[in-house]
């Protein structure tokens, strides 16, 4: 039988513990003995010269696969280097994870995404950066969270002047605000998307109180998205576009560690049945 690790940080197996069920159910129907295993009781390091991975302090028998809902991609480096597959891969993880890596690696696809600025904190001045309004986002910020909306100086004084050290990326608001898209990507295959959006507040994260319907994307939009997804090598991810004036799609970020909780409420697709299922194939392919 494959024998997979969902790992997962303390905190976050407890508010997730109905997906973490969910998740071992579904495994457990493909033949796939899924373990959950909590980030605390893992150690990875080096030891005697040579990498290792400890649970709970012991030396165990290492999964076949590692399902990696920490955003920590050395976690991921190091137990690819110890032979196991793991989802989402590294090289994704450290991309996906930090929004400026993430729109230098899309931009040369030619993909549309708003003009942006790279910045660390300390080289922030009290000058704004480009034309008000705008919005500026930690790269390491997830869930619409560490995302601040700069509508004139005394609002960029305020956050310059309290600023987090950090990475940030600066970006143009030239958008319908309140308004975005996810697409669902399992392996190279779009699963669904999902237009969300927000009567109170310029982001259209469904945590943060916006609404979901079920989008049916056109020909041309699913062209735009393979692009993407080809030239990364995606387990599970959600794709998100921000909608341009003009009802265009525009970039906007990938979601390492996507969840399913809009797709679920607003159809009967089954995500992580198609998630394990991609899994297994893969493991096949590697046997």
């Amino acid at each position: 039988m494959i024998k997979g690790w969902l790992i997962y940080s303390e905190l976050d197996s407890i508010e997730n513990k109905a997906y973490i069920e969910w998740f071992i159910t579904e495994a457990k129907k493909q033949l796939i003995d899924l373990q959950l295993v909590l980030r605390e009781k893992l150690t990875i390091g080096v030891m005697n010269n040579k990498h290792y991975c400890l649970l709970e302090g012991q030396q165990v028998e290492l999964p076949n696969f590692a399902v990696v809902r920490t955003v920590e991609s050395i976690l991921n480096r190091q137990l690819e280097h110890l032979g196991i597959q793991v989802f989402n891969s590294s090289h994704l993880s450290e991309v996906a994870n930090h929004k400026a890596k993430t729109y230098f690696e899309v931009a040369k696809l030619g993909i549309p995404m708003m003009d942006t600025i790279f910045v660390k904190s300390h080289n922030l001045t009290d000058h704004t950066p480009m034309p008000y309004p705008f919005v500026i986002k930690e790269a390491t910020g997830r869930g619409g969270r560490q995302v601040f909306f700069i509508r004139n100086q005394k609002e960029w004084e305020s956050f310059y002047h309290d600023v987090k050290p950090s990475d940030y990326v600066i970006q143009s608001t030239e958008v319908k605000l309140g308004k975005d898209l996810r697409v669902f990507v399992v392996g190279k295959e779009i699963i669904a998307a999902v237009l969300r959006e927000s009567n109170t507040d310029f982001r259209a994260n469904y945590k943060l109180g916006g609404s979901a319907t079920l989008y049916s994307l056109s020909r041309e939009e699913k062209a735009l998205i393979d692009k993407i997804i080809h030239h990364f090598n995606f387990g599970m991810v959600g794709i998100d576009f921000l909608i341009g004036h003009n009802g265009e799609l525009i970039f906007n970020e990938i979601e390492d560690i996507v969840g399913s909780r809009t797709l679920s409420a607003v159809s009967d697709i089954n995500l992580l049945e198609k998630y394990v299922g991609y899994i297994r194939t893969s493991k096949n392919q590697d046997s």
